[in-house]
């Protein structure tokens, strides 16, 4: 039985992430008391029911604290139950959540006549730490509209829905510029590497295309640094592995998120997959 806890910050697509999930099949509870987790997972294991053999619930701040503080314990002992357990934590910059809260007008769940909006979101941050910490799979959406939110949990968790056991690996470029992702494991800022920005017949194109990778694959210490962070990731992916870890991000940083990034993301992307691991690319700058 696969089980995903689906929670995170009010406003970072919980709701949208839900919806994408009971697309894939899952049977969805929204919004469960963290106090029922544990004799709800015991249930479902117990029923052998086939409808609820994919099941996603959505656990907010709404809890009381102390029940929050239990729930990675209580998530443990439905591991020990048989139960493949995991945790999505979804987040997103404050500038966003804030923004999406006005732009909707909807109503933040901790907010009171005594603690703006500003508050409200810090005071969620606190409570869900215990959560974040223990999260399988965190998914930042500050960059995200709603069509690709669907298409990043439908990508990452479509080996998950299969049972498979291999850790699935995201390679992300992204623009420092424009924030550095909260949801990565590793983060390599490549902006020392020669910028084809500053090359004017180069800088219409992309990571991606011709005239670029040839000019970054030539180049000795862009070369030097793809072997490094090969050499790296190739040394430490299986510890990872070992310690049951079934998503893995790694991000690769310029300024603006168009050339370097884009072209080491995707020759890391490459060489991974032709070693046979189940490989996800994500240019979060590009169209």
């Amino acid at each position: 039985m696969k089980l995903i806890i689906v929670t995170g910050l009010s406003g970072s697509g919980k709701s949208t992430t839900l919806h994408t999930l009971e697309d894939m099949g899952y049977y969805c509870v929204d919004n469960l008391p963290v106090f029922m987790l544990e004799s709800f997972g015991r249930e479902l294991a117990q029923s052998g029911d086939r409808a609820y053999q994919l099941t996603a619930i959505g656990i907010d701040a709404r809890n009381r604290s102390d029940c929050l503080l239990k729930a990675p314990a209580v998530v443990q002992d439905l591991r020990k139950r048989g139960i493949d357990c995991e945790i999505l934590f979804l987040e997103a910059q404050d500038e966003a959540l804030l923004r999406r809260f006005s732009e909707t007008r909807r109503k933040h769940p901790l907010t009171a006549p005594d603690v703006p909006l500003a508050e409200a979101v810090q005071l969620e941050r606190t409570l869900l730490e215990p959560l974040l910490s223990h999260a399988d799979l965190k998914v930042d959406t500050t960059h995200t509209n709603i069509h690709e939110l669907r298409s990043i949990i439908r990508q990452r968790l479509t080996g998950a829905s299969k049972q498979s056991k291999e850790m699935s690996i995201l390679f992300q470029s992204f623009g420092h510029k424009h924030g550095v992702p909260k949801d990565a494991d590793f983060v390599y800022d490549v902006r020392c590497l020669p910028n084809p920005h500053w090359i004017a017949e180069l800088r219409p194109y992309t990571g991606c295309d011709q005239p670029v990778i040839e000019f970054l694959g030539q180049d000795r210490q862009v070369q030097k640094m793809l072997e490094h962070i090969t050499q790296f990731l190739q040394a430490w992916i299986p510890a990872f592995e070992e310690e049951g870890r079934s998503y893995l991000t790694v991000a690769i940083g310029c300024t603006g998120g168009q050339h370097r990034s884009v072209y080491l993301a995707e020759q890391l992307a490459k060489y991974f997959q032709s070693q046979g691991r189940d490989i996800l690319i994500r240019h979060r700058e590009l169209p």
